[in-house]
């Protein structure tokens, strides 16, 4: 891209050593697309900053006692790193010293996978064997796997993240016994680190066979032990990536969470996950709303109670339910009748494609007609709207103004 040769040349121009670093070099061998491209550099943070001046791009100094600062190019964004060592750790944080050596940098990295470099020229630098590991489908952590956790217990998590995406079973032998003997420290993470990993493997590639992973090395129950079969979690992902396609519905993490939840639990327990996963109120919402008993969404229900169904929660919730009951059933019975599966997908569609008229009177309405006690009011226009729903949300004004009357003069 013009804009990163930009931040490239202003290093050239310095006569400066800069390369492309870590998950961008590791995506271009695979020949993925990159979500964000990282550059390390000798040049310590100030030398970095004049640069960047030097050739008019705007820098920030985001993390200048850890030698991070970032490049604006147009809309583009570049962390530019200085190289360090780990003197001391701290958690998830350390204290560095800058470095000009290109291994030491590179052993502080996570994986093998990850500690890559590359010039502009295309020239890779592999001092741990990244690029065999990669071609063979071999995840595995730098050095010793449990000393590596201990320093940040969040690469626990990230080894599974990173072997669905990048390796092939069996999971890496070494690596897997140390994230089974550090497992206990999970806790340890704040819920927000927590959550935005079991995102990332729910929505990543084959999330099934990695949560049973996770399952069989003692992982999971540390961070979601309500979790429950993952037969629903398998088939929902077979349907929406293979099966077939609905418009607008997209993988989504928070609808993969709920179908790997035990469908027994209530609703204060779903809402303690909710909590100490530090979701959004969004994302809280979301999940409870899935999760919740009623109303039912099945595949039998009729059109009416189809219907009633998006007026109390909105099509998006039914659509979420629909699907994961309709996975449920798979994972009971892998091939359903041609007629089933029709049914379900004509249940799917439908919810996508209702609509609820607005309710056509309001308050006033009944204020209107003498009634002045607001608890009253409530009563009467609940009862309007209990029949305009019986009635499948057809009636119009005309006609709900009729009924308030009925009920008025009964009241009376």
């Amino acid at each position: 891209m013009p804009e990163t040769q930009t931040v490239m040349a202003a290093f050239h121009a310095a006569n400066a050593e800069a390369r492309f670093i870590g998950g961008c070099v590791r995506d271009a061998v695979l020949k993925r697309p990159a979500k964000d491209i990282d550059i390390a550099t000798p040049e310590e943070p100030e030398q970095v900053l004049e640069i960047l001046e030097a050739a008019g791009i705007r820098a920030i100094p985001t993390g200048l006692k850890h030698g991070t600062i970032t490049a604006i190019v147009g809309d583009h964004h570049y962390e530019i790193t200085t190289l360090r060592v780990d003197v001391e750790h701290f958690g998830r944080h350390a204290r560095v010293e800058f470095t000009d050596d290109w291994t030491q940098d590179a052993a502080r990295r996570d994986f093998t996978i990850n500690t890559m470099s590359c010039d502009e020229g295309g020239n890779i630098y592999d001092p741990y064997d990244g690029l065999e590991d990669l071609g063979n489908k071999v995840v595995q952590f730098v050095g010793d796997p449990e000393q590596r956790i201990n320093e940040d217990v969040l690469r626990l998590l990230r080894f599974f993240r990173f072997h669905a995406q990048y390796g092939k079973p069996p999971a890496q032998g070494r690596a897997v016994r140390a994230c089974r003997k550090l497992a206990y420290r999970l806790p340890e993470l704040s819920g927000e680190r927590v959550r935005g990993e079991l995102f990332r493997i729910l929505t990543g590639p084959n999330p099934a066979e990695t949560i049973t992973l996770m399952r069989a090395e003692h992982v999971l129950k540390h961070i979601l032990p309500e979790a429950g079969d993952v037969g629903r979690l398998r088939m929902l992902g077979w349907l929406l990536e293979r099966a077939v396609k609905f418009r607008g519905v997209e993988i989504d993490p928070v609808r993969r969470l709920a179908a790997l939840l035990d469908p027994k639990l209530n609703q204060e327990e779903v809402e303690a996950i909710a909590v100490r996963l530090k979701f959004s109120n969004r994302e809280k919402k979301h999940l409870l709303t899935i999760c919740a008993q009623t109303p039912k969404v099945h595949v039998d229900m009729s059109k009416s109670d189809l219907r009633r169904a998006c007026a109390d929660v909105g099509s998006d919730y039914v659509i979420d339910r629909g699907l994961i009951s309709w996975a449920g059933e798979l994972a009971m019975e892998s091939h359903l009748p041609p007629k089933r599966t029709d049914q379900w997908r004509t249940l799917i569609e439908t919810a996508q494609t209702t609509t609820i008229p607005p309710f056509p009177i309001r308050g006033q309405d009944i204020l209107d007609r003498g009634v002045n006690h607001g608890r009253e009011v409530g009563h009467i226009l609940d009862e309007v709207k209990a029949w305009w729903r019986d009635e499948d949300f057809h009636p119009g004004r005309d006609a709900c103004l009729t009924k308030l009357e009925i009920i008025l003069a009964r009241l009376a």
